[in-house]
């Protein structure tokens, strides 16, 4: 018979302790906001009511819209970033979509059209940075409602180049989704943020064999990663113009992801891993996935 002496014992109940503890530690950085998501629930609005507002004097950035739910607090906050020579109509689509699923979402405009993406980094932060001293004062009409240690960027184009490059130098922030990215910077090795790239197969701005394909490999494969490749679509397939169907898809997995990293919310690991995620492969709207799964 074996015998486990008083020291070993020791050591097996800290080890026991330190897993219980940071269980318990996970399991408290967790938020789930809404009722247990579902297929039809993720391709329409959310169930949270959405205002928005102008930030008045925008610090480090061109232009700022902030869409927030009208009820609840402490939200993750995500900024959205347009790219090359487009303006916040080109995604502020994704602005009330996400808010009514339960996050803060600030949509910019550049400091001017033709900013590279390392600049756009450097604006989707300032506007991360200030949005989340607004909620912090009293007097914003969204006071409270941002946890500034739950933060995420999103991007299209070389807003999609910039959400790389703002994953890299910040690995605070808890989720990246870079929306058919452009960047001339191959090498995202360093990156420690979960990350989901969505492209477009047809896109001739952005090859996806030159910049996509690229990023995604660059990747350390024991990220949590994902490359979602969208069917007979153009560079603009993630845009608030994009073919309903598709938006609808990029919107599920965006919120999917977001809600996976940014709040902890397990729930959603099956619309990205699981059957609802398999059932979306065998559909006709996705040509390529690639993944890292289970998370």
């Amino acid at each position: 018979m074996n015998h486990t002496t008083p020291s070993k014992f020791s050591r097996l109940l800290q080890v026991s302790l330190g897993v219980s503890a940071l269980a318990l530690s996970m399991a408290a950085q967790a938020q789930q906001t809404g009722p247990d998501p579902t297929e039809a629930s993720l391709e329409k609005v959310g169930p949270l009511a959405v205002a928005n507002v102008k930030v008045a004097t925008p610090s480090g950035y061109g232009s700022g819209t902030v869409y927030y739910p009208t009820t609840g607090s402490a939200y993750g906050l995500v900024s959205v970033t347009p790219g090359f020579v487009e303006g916040e109509w080109a995604i502020n689509w994704l602005g009330p979509l996400l808010a009514s699923h339960g996050f803060v979402v600030v949509t910019i405009g550049t400091n001017t059209l033709f900013d590279v993406p390392a600049n756009r980094a450097k604006q989707m932060m300032a506007a991360l940075k200030q949005v989340s001293a607004l909620s912090a004062t009293p007097t914003s009409p969204f006071a409270g409602k941002v946890d500034p240690s739950r933060l995420a960027v999103m991007g299209h184009s070389m807003g999609g180049g910039g959400s790389l490059n703002a994953a890299r130098d910040n690995p605070t922030l808890k989720a990246a989704i870079p929306l058919a990215p452009w960047e001339t910077n191959k090498d995202y090795s360093r990156v420690t943020v979960p990350t989901l790239i969505v492209s477009c197969d047809g896109d001739i701005i952005a090859p996806v064999a030159d910049h996509a394909n690229k990023f995604y490999a660059s990747l350390t494969p024991t990220l949590n990663r994902a490359l979602m490749e969208m069917k007979d679509a153009g560079h603009f397939c993630t845009n608030g113009t994009a073919v309903p169907a598709t938006k609808t898809m990029v919107g599920k997995y965006s919120i999917s992801w977001l809600k996976r990293f940014v709040d902890g919310d397990t729930r959603y690991s099956p619309f990205l891993c699981g059957a609802p995620h398999q059932a979306d492969l065998g559909g006709t709207l996705i040509s390529t996935y690639k993944d890292n799964c289970p998370y």
